[in-house]
């Protein structure tokens, strides 16, 4: 029975929101419902292939990704904008010289906050690219690929707590001495820094209010 509903076409939806979907060899049974208390969400079994393998996925309505296993946190466009407001106003001054890598900065980290995802598995942090969470190949500035895992973490750091601009962390895995590591926050700051506690252990001086 359940076999047949895999199989069957994407239209296949019914008004209480419960659908099934194929995507190959992928078969997706899905209902959406909700909460009083934790708004709505859809819950995922997925099939995969004869081996029949499934998992429960909650994905919530605001955009983020959480399984059992993974926590994807949002894009946040907030330094992107503050910096191409900046821009602005320097060039309404006529200061480009202000202006220009203001402006530059601002759709940089713009872009990158559309396309990098920070994805938090059971054992490592990773950094990947787009909403097919693709790799992001080598770290450009210290080499080997862009993961860590959580036991190799010395310390990090969040900054600031009210309106955070930068993570940081010190791992070992890179080098023995350590290796530090700094990122833009392009990322929602309070989930960023809950599963940074979750995974990581607790910061020594970032504790965000």
């Amino acid at each position: 029975m359940e076999s047949a509903l895999l199989n069957a076409s994407s239209s296949l939806i019914s008004s209480n929101n419960t659908f099934v979907a194929d995507f190959g060899k992928v078969g997706v049974l899905g209902r959406t419902f909700q909460t009083s208390l934790c708004g709505k969400y859809s819950i995922l079994i997925r099939n995969t292939g004869a081996a029949s393998t499934r998992r429960a996925t909650v994905t919530s309505v605001l955009g983020k990704k959480v399984t059992k296993d993974i926590v994807i946190p949002d894009p946040d466009y907030r330094i992107p904008a503050v910096l191409l407001g900046a821009a602005g106003g320097f060039a309404y001054a006529d200061n480009l010289a202000a202006a220009a890598p203001l402006g530059l900065l601002g759709l940089f980290l713009l872009v990158q906050a559309t396309r990098v995802r920070f994805v938090f598995d059971e054992e490592s942090l990773e950094v990947k690219v787009g909403d097919q969470l693709e790799e992001s190949g080598e770290n450009a500035f210290v080499g080997g690929k862009n993961s860590w895992k959580y036991t190799t973490f010395v310390n990090w750091e969040l900054w600031w707590p009210s309106f955070p601009i930068l993570v940081y962390f010190k791992e070992t895995q890179t080098k023995p001495e350590g290796q530090i590591h700094f990122f833009p926050v392009i990322f929602n700051g309070k989930q960023l820094y809950d599963v940074m506690v979750e995974r990581c252990g607790s910061s020594k001086t970032s504790v965000p209010k």
